[in-house]
């Protein structure tokens, strides 16, 4: 049977955000095959396809490698960050169906329970499903896989750190939820800019990066 290409595609982005393959390194279609168990026809599109969300670059003499960040391009995709999530939410508050509102508020029920208890794994995972759900809400494909291909990079380029006060913030996701619930456009906007303009300051950067530091706005909680 044989391996689709978007799926070699997935595994590849995993291998290269949890490090296996280090900024800077080769891409070589015989050995990704190999690791992969497949041919090098889906291993070759979905190079193709890394390289055009910038996980990837074709290098002269030497083929596909993983990627080297600058710190400008990092610093960048956090303030993409913060025009994007507060976009979505926008777009939830008149979008939304019952359905993503229910997980949503699920979701907070599960985070502000997870809090209280100082699990903070969960609290992680119970957070990217929070904000992958209000991504969906919106129902802008476009801006689904924007903000898909933005998370992918900053589990890439930054470790986050935990939350100082996690019950704090999970007040600010139902505070988020209650204005898509109430088709509340412009509060759900703003919450979710000063939510993650709060949050900013426990992204840090994890990756090799080629270029020296630039200020990336960060603030502290």
């Amino acid at each position: 049977m044989r391996i689709p290409a978007h799926a070699v595609c997935t595994a590849i982005r995993d291998d290269i955000v949890s490090g296996v393959f280090e900024p800077g390194g080769r891409l070589t279609e015989e050995v990704l095959a190999r690791r992969y168990g497949v041919s090098r026809v889906p291993v070759r599109e979905a190079l193709r396809t890394l390289e055009s969300e910038g996980f990837v670059t074709t290098r002269r003499h030497a083929g596909a490698c993983v990627a080297e960040p600058t710190e400008q391009e990092a610093a960048d995709l956090l303030e993409l960050r913060m025009l994007l999530e507060p976009l979505a939410a926008s777009r939830a508050a008149r979008r939304r169906s019952e359905g993503h509102l229910k997980v949503l508020r699920g979701l907070v029920r599960l985070g502000q329970e997870r809090a209280r208890q100082g699990q903070g794994e969960d609290l992680r995972a119970l957070g990217s499903w929070f904000h992958e759900t209000l991504a969906q809400a919106s129902a802008s494909p476009g801006l689904i896989t924007l903000l898909t291909q933005m998370r992918h990079k900053v589990a890439w380029m930054y470790a986050v750190q935990a939350p100082a006060r996690p019950a704090e913030c999970w007040a600010e996701h139902g505070a988020i939820v209650d204005a898509v619930a109430r088709g509340d456009a412009e509060r759900a906007k703003v919450l979710t800019a000063l939510h993650a303009d709060r949050t900013t300051g426990s992204y840090r950067l994890r990756v090799r990066t080629s270029q020296p530091a630039v200020n990336t706005g960060s603030r502290s909680h």
